[in-house]
């Protein structure tokens, strides 16, 4: 396997993708709805939070868990700084938020890190 470049785009790690799955299908167990509704970065904030604490790692960060989302397939625009503290809006496909709900469900089932 070839090491990235400086200038080369890197790949998002599969932990942090299977956070980033973890906590959207996590969201929606809530039974909050996700699929094709825009988002506040705020909204989902919780869920990653929830997601970091129970795979016991870092917290992600606005831009990180961002770049993670557009990565799965979401619509991302990033706001003015100003207009608010996460200046991310974020609509989920249809197709993500059922595979982000069954990994959750999944990933519960077997009670087992990422």
């Amino acid at each position: 396997m070839n090491q990235p470049t400086l200038f080369e785009a890197k790949t998002p790690t599969a932990e942090t993708e299977n956070l980033t799955l973890y906590a959207l299908g996590e969201f929606q167990s809530r039974g909050k709805i996700l699929a094709e509704r825009e988002l506040a970065l705020d909204r989902l904030r919780g869920a990653f939070r929830r997601a970091a604490e129970r795979f016991q790692t870092a917290e992600l960060s606005d831009e990180k868990i961002a770049e993670a989302l557009e990565r799965l397939g979401a619509r991302v625009v990033k706001l003015p700084s100003f207009v608010a503290k996460h200046p991310f809006r974020v609509t989920i496909r249809a197709d993500l938020a059922e595979r982000a709900k069954i990994h959750f469900q999944e990933t519960a089932a077997r009670n087992e890190p990422v």
